[in-house]
Order: structure tokens, then C-alpha cells, then sequence
């Protein structure tokens, strides 16, 4: 009665794992630049380095903003102070609406 049994589970199939590809399907047909890298990789690569140059120049404003405080009396803000808050919100709005995209 087992003998069957046996003999079926001989013939049967044995399951083979196959590993999964390096890249997904998905990633593999993303367009590819001049180089070979993935296009969406030079971009984050791109805004990365967007991102550090915003960062430093939103220092470097925020010092000189902070020096012509100093200066200044505190009933009295100049045009240029004024000028560099719009500069310093432009720059952060920049960084965010970068990051947020992924």
C-alpha cells in the first residue's frame, strides 16, 4: 500500500529555488544615463549635492543676518535684513521642495 506512495514522490518534481535577480524587473527597465548609471540615481546624486550648497549658503546667510542685527537698534531693521529673511525662506523652500519629492 505504500508502495505507491513511494513510487509517486520519486517521479514527482523536486522544488528548486531559484535566487532572486540582483536588480528587480522594474529597476532593471529604468532608462539609463551616458554613463550607465540608473537616471533616477544621477538625480538624487544631482540634488544631493543641490541640497549642501543650499545648506551652506543658508549659513552663510543666517551668520550675515545675524551680524547685522548686532548692528543694528532694535527699533530699526534695514531693507537688507529684510532682504535676507526672503533670501533665507527662498533657499529652505528650495531643500524641502528637494526632499520631499522621494
Amino acid at each position: 500500500m505504500l508502495a505507491p506512495a513511494a513510487l509517486a514522490t520519486r517521479f514527482l518534481p523536486a522544488q528548486i529555488r531559484i535566487p532572486p535577480p540582483s536588480e528587480p524587473d522594474d529597476i532593471q527597465d529604468e532608462p539609463r544615463g551616458v554613463t550607465g548609471k540608473r537616471q533616477q540615481d544621477a538625480i538624487l546624486a544631482a540634488d544631493y549635492d543641490r541640497n549642501l550648497k543650499d545648506a551652506r549658503d543658508l549659513i552663510d546667510l543666517a551668520r550675515s543676518f545675524e551680524l547685522d542685527l548686532e548692528k543694528e537698534d532694535r527699533y530699526v531693521l534695514s531693507v537688507s535684513s529684510l532682504k535676507k529673511l526672503d533670501d533665507i525662506e527662498k533657499i529652505t523652500r528650495r531643500i524641502r521642495t528637494r526632499l520631499k519629492r522621494y
